[in-house]
């Protein structure tokens, strides 16, 4: 069941972003930074982390679930350190996703050739 909850969930927030694509003029690139501020809204009201729990990775894979890891690295680091957790809380929270994208790009670069279009 588990499996099916995050392919709902997160079919859901696949198509809303195809619909927006589809019928606004938004680029892709501001729909992605859209999602993200939505889940770093969501999360600093407490509003996506149910959504988590209810979908898994099926809420938190996806852009919003990102921006849902931000705010609550900012929150958490804040009650920790003070004003410096503004700062500090989103990329320490998001650190080993980030790396993970980082060190995964590089491994493609050298495996595949580029071309040019």
């Amino acid at each position: 069941m588990d499996y099916i909850k995050a392919f709902i969930i997160g079919g859901a927030i696949c198509i809303l972003g195809q619909i927006l694509i589809d019928k606004t003029k938004l680029t892709s690139a501001r729909i992605l930074v859209a999602f993200v501020v939505l889940g770093v809204f969501l999360g600093g009201i407490g509003l996506y982390q149910p959504l988590v729990d209810f979908a898994g990775a099926g809420a938190s894979v996806p852009l919003p679930g990102f921006g849902n890891l931000l705010a609550r690295g900012v929150m958490e680091e804040v009650d920790r350190m003070g004003f410096i957790g503004i700062l500090t809380g989103g990329l320490r929270a998001s650190a080993a996703g980030i790396m993970a994208a980082v060190l995964f790009s590089f491994v493609a670069a050298l495996v595949f050739e580029p071309k040019a279009k």
